[in-house]
């Protein structure tokens, strides 16, 4: 049987894995939800492929949990399957967005970042094992915090990559295309201390947090660098006590982005020296690089042509495209080591309400992971 005849006639046992894993709510915050969650996704991997040789669980703390589970192959050396489970959604959002297909498109809270790939990943070693096809052995880590930085899980995931054959992350595809370079992110916060006063009976002897605040943000936002791929978002604020009082506090959460890895020197700079024009302010910049970028090593340039290769087979085109958004791949490329992205659905609306998968795409992208993973052999 062909690869594709079969992916096809698994769809309907995969469109009721995706429902039970969408209907599963895993809100990277919900530590319960995420315990729930990881031991049904962990339950289906068993029901589908057996007792795997090799199982790990990783206590996530306040986080959730990191599962692995590795499967002997019929060929030297180790594909690392990555997929997180946790969403951006809270616990409650299914109720008033069910899960459906409707017109060929699967909606609900996360169903396409990226519980659509998790499921195509966990199917792709099931259509390997009943096609007979050689293929290396299989780890799959599935991690419950990458919504927030990956804190508990980024470690296993640097471990878990060491000498594999290659790291396929199951984040959503880009109309398709496979993702072989993302921006490096630096999470920051500017805290600002001022001086109250009344803003109308003494308003000189004030020194405001917020007008300071204002400064140090057009700083930030003119410290972008559009021909370098940098942008700087000041995407919280907060500060004051009232309308007429000198606010004695204020402060800011930043989101940075970059391609070039020397930029993150720079942004370290600019975060250093943050000046305002009132001297009786005071300031502190704290934060950190929490991504950093994926840029396109030569392992992983030879391993997308490898899924080209595989794709052609198929008869299909499949291109390559550098996205703003940070992944766990992001830790796998900074230590040069093979990884693939984009390997999961093909949809749109990532952390959005229209957030859906197209379901033809389906039986396709799980083909490509088998075709691909055969070739590693």
């Amino acid at each position: 049987m062909l690869i594709t005849d079969w992916t096809r006639q698994a769809l309907p046992a995969m469109l009721g894995d995706l429902k039970a894993v969408v209907e599963l709510e895993t809100h990277s915050y919900d530590k319960a939800m995420l315990v729930k969650g990881l031991r049904t996704i962990r339950g289906r991997a068993v029901e589908l492929l057996g007792t795997p040789d090799e199982e790990v669980l990783h206590d996530g703390g306040q986080y959730g949990d990191i599962c692995e589970l590795t499967y002997q192959g019929t060929a030297p050396g180790t594909v690392l399957m990555l997929s997180h489970y946790d969403t951006v959604w809270p616990t409650g959002t299914l109720a008033g967005w069910p899960f459906t297909v409707v017109e060929g498109k699967a909606t609900g809270p996360g169903v396409f970042d990226m519980k659509t790939g998790l499921v195509q990943a966990i199917w792709a070693l099931r259509g390997l094992r009943e096609l007979e096809l050689p293929h290396p052995s299989v780890r799959f880590l599935f991690n419950g915090d990458e919504e927030i930085g990956s804190p508990a899980s980024r470690e296993h995931i640097e471990a878990a990559s060491e000498g594999a054959l290659a790291t396929l992350v199951f984040e959503a595809s880009m109309d398709g295309a496979l993702k072989t370079a993302r921006k490096g992110v630096g999470l920051f916060n500017v805290s600002v201390t001022g001086v109250e006063a009344h803003a109308g009976l003494d308003p000189y002897a004030g020194a405001s947090a917020i007008h300071a605040l204002a400064e140090i943000v057009t700083t930030l936002a003119g410290a972008g660098s559009r021909e370098r791929g940098t942008t700087l978002n000041v995407g919280l604020i907060s500060g004051g006590t009232g309308r007429n009082v000198a606010a004695g506090r204020a402060s800011c959460g930043v989101d940075v982005r970059v391609t070039d890895p020397a930029e993150m020197g720079r942004i370290d700079d600019i975060f250093a020296e943050l000046r305002v024009s009132d001297p009786r302010v005071s300031i502190s910049a704290t934060g950190e690089w929490n991504r950093p970028p994926m840029i396109p090593n030569p392992p992983s340039q030879r391993l997308f042509k490898e899924a080209q290769e595989v794709a052609a087979e198929f008869g299909w085109l499949v291109d390559e495209v550098a996205v703003g958004g940070a992944s766990d791949g992001n830790f796998v490329s900074a230590l040069g080591r093979p990884v693939l992205d984009g390997m999961g659905a093909v949809g749109d609306g990532a952390h959005a309400r229209h957030e859906h998968v197209l379901v033809e795409h389906i039986p396709e992208r799980t083909a490509l992971t088998i075709g691909l993973i055969n070739a590693l052999a």
